[in-house]
């Protein structure tokens, strides 16, 4: 038995954001966004189709947001004199994942640690709408209803989880994406292809997940060298939103699985962007799938075109035409610190999630 299931509504295309209105109906909203000239105009768009003012813009967020910089924006939530009713994401992975904590915080980010640390919720946490509006392509955090939660001091990351955190809707407005610097537009595009991928080799993978993740990869290797080249490329923009947003769908139902689980301590130890933590290794890890999953083995043909050892070394040079180094030396690690980190990581929750064979993946890089 399986089952397939995502309660996000999604508006794409020309006219996308004056569907604001009808959504927000009026009610209080804050904006949650990035401090900077170009968010400041997108938030001013947000705005002018909505036709009322914000009770607030919340623009202190951080990339991968952790547990001090939350405790500051839930303290700023806190301290409005209207509470907010909606809250609108509008940027990238940490707009997401700082939202969906605002949302459930309350205003004191507190509960939300004694939420994450325990996974007992406690009575106040609440649980707001979110309509997301993505300015990447790549997170796929608009279609989850998780977000994640550093805590760097710990070496620690923690994942916020609950259905009630599912946005509202998502807005998929590319031209938010084309003023995207080139090493963010390559690093999301990675990580919505470790989605889309992650997705097959995973043991809660189903039929629509699986269909979702095939095109999105297919998708995605076509699009992002070309998107490369041409970066203010408007339809190349649309499709790589759209391929990124394939994958949010795929991994919704799935989660991650062992490259995700990998990336999270290369990211905490060496500093390097999650898109690039978490696709490095993915051609080892397509090498290490189970030969005996007949649909996956499909799957990663109708993506490579090729057997599973080509589709290795495609990935490989898909991956250094991007300049994407992938031995975990160019990072840092010596082999066995690298054993070690693959199977702490291996017994982990995403890495669970694996159903191929980790003493075979420990060989492959």
């Amino acid at each position: 038995m399986w089952r397939f299931q995502n309660p996000v509504e999604i508006i794409s295309g020309h006219g996308a954001l004056n569907t604001l209105q009808e959504l927000v109906k009026g009610r209080a909203y804050s904006i949650v966004t990035y401090s900077n000239d170009i968010f400041s105009q997108y938030s001013a768009e947000v705005i002018d189709a909505l036709g009322h003012s914000p009770v607030s813009i919340i623009d202190g967020v951080v990339e991968n947001p952790h547990f001090e910089n939350l405790t500051e924006l839930c303290y700023e939530l806190g301290q409005q004199t209207q509470a907010t009713e909606v809250f609108i994401a509008l940027g990238g992975g940490s707009v997401m994942d700082t939202t969906k904590v605002l949302a459930a915080s309350c205003g004191d980010f507190a509960l939300v640690e004694k939420f994450l640390k325990s996974q007992i919720e406690p009575e106040q946490l609440s649980f707001k709408e979110i309509i997301a509006i993505p300015t990447t392509a790549g997170t796929g955090s608009e279609v989850t209803h998780w977000g994640t939660v550093w805590d760097p001091k710990n070496d620690a990351k923690y994942s916020l989880s609950d259905e009630r955190l599912y946005p509202r809707a998502a807005i998929v407005h590319a031209p938010f994406t084309a003023k995207l610097p080139l090493p963010i537009t390559v690093s999301t595009g990675l990580d919505a292809l470790s989605h889309a991928l992650e997705s097959l080799w995973n043991k809660n993978r189903n039929p629509v997940s699986a269909m979702f993740a095939v095109n999105a990869s297919k998708a995605i290797i076509e699009i992002l060298p070309q998107l490369v080249q041409e970066p203010t490329n408007l339809a190349l923009r649309t499709k790589m939103q759209e391929a990124a947003l394939m994958a949010g769908l795929a991994f919704s139902n799935t989660k991650t699985s062992i490259a995700h689980n990998m990336s999270y301590a290369v990211t905490l130890e060496k500093g390097i962007a999650h898109g690039i933590a978490c696709s490095f290794t993915l051609p080892a890890i397509i090498r290490a799938v189970d030969h005996d999953d007949v649909e996956l083995i499909e799957y990663i043909k109708d993506i490579f075109g090729s057997s599973i050892e080509l589709a290795g070394q495609k990935m490989e040079q898909f991956l250094m035409s991007l300049d994407v180094a992938i031995s975990p030396r160019d990072y840092g690690y010596s082999d066995e610190k690298w054993q070690e980190l693959v199977s702490k990581a291996a017994l982990g929750q995403r890495g669970q999630n694996f159903s191929g064979c980790v003493e075979t993946l420990l060989s492959k890089f």
